[in-house]
Parts: C-alpha cells; structure tokens; sequence
C-alpha cells in the first residue's frame, strides 16, 4: 500500500466513525432546564417594580380626572 492510499484509507475511517456518531450528544453538553439567567429575587423586584408603577400611573390618572 502507498502512503497516499494509507493516509486516504486513515481519512475514510476517521470520518466513517463520525458518520456513526452524529446526533449523540453528551449529557454534559446539554443545557439544563433548572438554570434561569435571572435570579428569583431579582425576578420577583423587576415585577414588583413594573406592577407599582403601574398601578401607581392608574392612580395618578384617575386623580387628575382621567386622559387629559
């Protein structure tokens, strides 16, 4: 056997064994569904904050006699 062939013949297997792998992916790579980029507390102020200050722009509508 040459050494192109050799070589080639290294190629093809490397890449057959690809070909038989592709689709699993290690459980480790995979994201997991627990981890939120945001914590609950500052979840929780952001809506408080939004909420608030809504309701506080009701109450200061309905105040000065409503859509001016």
């Amino acid at each position: 056997m040459t050494t192109s062939r050799r070589l080639a013949d290294r190629k093809i297997a490397k890449f057959q064994k690809n070909i038989t792998k592709r689709g699993s992916v290690p459980e480790k790579t995979t994201k997991k569904g627990d981890n939120y980029p945001v914590g609950p507390i500052l979840l929780g102020f952001f809506i408080f904050v939004v909420v608030g200050s809504s309701l506080f722009q009701i109450i200061r509508t309905a105040m000065s006699g409503g859509m001016a």
